[in-house]
């Protein structure tokens, strides 16, 4: 008797298509947009599979307020830099000489929402560059406007990574590490990076956003 072969998980999905203009937004994207929509997709997979939905509720909430927070404080920034182009008199944006069109998968709503938080990201850095083409922001004050904010959603897309190797620790614990990897479309061979969490069987309990780096 020939044995049953597992089929793919058929996920519903958006596919998008977006231009990213900067060099700062499209480092992030290079560098943690595909890890991040990985990471989301499998917290949400994993999730459901341990089944505990107190755990479930915590672990999006705090997965949601790290997205949330950096939203918002993304959006308090660009009316901070847009009032200065306004008092400038400037109206006019840069173009770029190497904006990128890449495609987008939405596989959650949370992707959804980091996709923003990139797309906020990239309207910045066009304000700050603006401001820095007129003359009213210096190189050393432009500089360190760009590097901060690149260096914010890096670390947001690094601490999701690191919620989901706690989630897929916390499965593996459970004895469910094989129904993950079949939820996920993973073979047997790929293994889940480590974690200093190996031992936890209580997730959510762990989950301080501004220790999980």
């Amino acid at each position: 008797m020939a044995e049953a072969r597992s089929r793919a998980y058929s996920r519903p999905a958006f596919d998008r298509r977006i231009t990213i203009q900067s060099e700062q937004a499209q480092r992030v994207f290079e560098r943690e947009f595909p890890r991040v929509v990985s990471a989301l997709y499998a917290i949400d997979v994993i999730l459901r599979i341990i089944g505990d939905d107190r755990e479930i509720d915590e672990i999006e909430s705090v997965v949601g307020a790290m997205i949330g927070d950096c939203a918002k404080d993304l959006q308090n920034e660009k009316a901070r830099i847009d009032k200065v182009r306004e008092d400038n008199g400037i109206t006019s944006l840069p173009r770029y000489t190497h904006p990128e069109q890449v495609e987008v998968r939405i596989v959650s709503p949370q992707v959804a929402q980091f996709v923003a938080l990139l797309q906020k990201m990239d309207e910045l850095m066009i304000a700050l560059d603006a401001l820095w083409l007129c003359g009213v922001l210096s190189n050393k004050q432009r500089s360190d406007g760009v590097y901060q904010w690149q260096q914010r959603l890096l670390r947001l897309g690094r601490r999701i990574v690191a919620i989901e190797r706690r989630a897929r620790a916390s499965a593996g614990k459970r004895g469910k590490e094989a129904e993950v990897r079949e939820a996920t479309g993973e073979s047997e061979a790929i293994q889940s990076a480590p974690t200093d969490l190996e031992g936890s069987v209580s997730l959510a309990s762990d989950l301080n956003p501004d220790t999980i780096e």
